[in-house]
């Protein structure tokens, strides 16, 4: 690891854990978070969770897993790039999804929409928070705490947005959500990863699938220049070796962009420390060009991929799981195993939503089949 910048996290001044614990031997505080967090059953699970592509549907899409791995890839080369903790930002990129639902954003939006009703302060599903959630308290490994019980920069990276009446019941890691502060760079840089990984990822699963074409992407201002780079650089007549090289080309393009964007930012604003990051303004960014580029891509993608007509159908079959099953286990709890069994309504609720949420694809569908299907 390069030597550390000032601003950068340090996990001999971490904020610390929940719950005191002696520190670890061999490693570093922030080393034993990413360790934590690759040895959870979430972390499994996410293997067998939707990234755009249900699970079952192709073994070369890709999945919750592999696109944290993706991210987690993208953000180690920025922080080794601009000095920050490469452990923390890999920890935080690791564990950024596990509290996804099945089916990805649809499962997402319905649990939210069945949860909506319960404990106006708190209610609704929001799989980042419910990331917190399993870190902090679902996570059933150690016999000292609930929860992985993770350092205080880990917790505010995976964090990375809140609702203000969810951020006051959160204690230190809802702050700044509430006065307007910053996270730490390693945590503005992994959620800037997770955006240059989903982009072109789901660049390379939308063409494997068939939904969307290269003539259509010829039209998206940053796939073409790319396109034409690789074909000036390289007699590629084989159209898979073609994308790859294309996809591979723009992240290297948006990773050195926002190197270079970050870099000056700090250089303008010398920050001196980490609550320095934390009380200005914020600091990763690409440049204007290739933001407005980066994003004329995602809503591309939004237009011509998640909203096909073929992705639509998934997105309405799995809502219509998640709804169903969520509204069987709360007209009659008994269908739950008892650790999931509450007496108050709201939190019968909540258990419900960490169960669905919980689910992989495959056991979603196959608990909706044992309810509803006579065999």
């Amino acid at each position: 690891m390069n030597v550390l910048a000032p601003y950068a996290c340090d996990p001999q001044a971490t904020r610390g854990r929940r719950h005191a614990e002696p520190p670890p031997q061999g490693r570093n505080h922030f080393q034993r978070d990413r360790d934590r967090i690759v040895h959870c059953s979430a972390f499994r699970r996410l293997e067998y969770k939707t990234q755009v592509f249900l699970n079952h549907e192709g073994d070369l899409f890709r999945t919750r897993l592999t696109h944290s791995l993706e991210v987690a890839q993208i953000a180690r080369t920025l922080a080794r790039n601009l000095d920050v903790h490469e452990d923390l930002i890999e920890a935080m990129a690791l564990a950024h999804d596990l509290g996804h639902t099945p089916f990805g954003h649809a499962g997402q939006d319905e649990l939210n929409a069945c949860m909506r009703r319960f404990a106006p302060d708190a209610g609704g599903f929001e799989h980042n928070l419910q990331s917190l959630r399993i870190v902090d308290t679902l996570e059933e490994r150690y016999a000292a705490f609930d929860g992985l019980n993770l350092c205080f920069e880990t917790r505010e990276g995976i964090l990375k947005h809140c609702s203000r009446s969810n951020a006051r019941q959160l204690g230190d890691v809802g702050v700044r959500f509430l006065d307007g502060t910053q996270p730490s760079l390693e945590a503005q840089l992994t959620n800037l990863a997770d955006e240059i990984a989903y982009n072109n990822h789901d660049i390379d699963d939308g063409l494997r699938s068939g939904l969307i074409t290269l003539p259509q992407l010829l039209e998206v201002e940053i796939f073409a220049a790319h396109h034409d780079h690789v074909l000036r650089r390289y007699s590629v007549t084989d159209e898979k070796r073609l994308v790859s090289e294309i996809i591979r080309a723009m992240i290297n393009t948006l990773v050195q962009d926002l190197t270079r964007t970050t870099a000056a930012c700090i250089a303008r604003l010398r920050p001196d420390s980490v609550d320095a990051v934390r009380a200005g303004p914020s600091l990763a960014a690409f440049s204007e060009a290739i933001g407005a580029q980066a994003n004329d891509l995602k809503q591309f993608l939004r237009s011509n991929l998640y909203r096909h007509a073929q992705v639509m159908r998934m997105t309405h079959k799995a809502q219509r799981i998640v709804r169903e099953l969520f509204c069987a286990f709360l007209e009659e709890p008994r269908l739950l195993s008892a650790e999931y069994r509450r007496e108050d309504p709201n939190e019968q609720a909540r258990a419900i939503a960490d169960y669905i949420a919980g689910m992989t694809d495959r056991y979603a569908i196959r608990e909706h089949r044992m309810l509803f299907l006579m065999d």
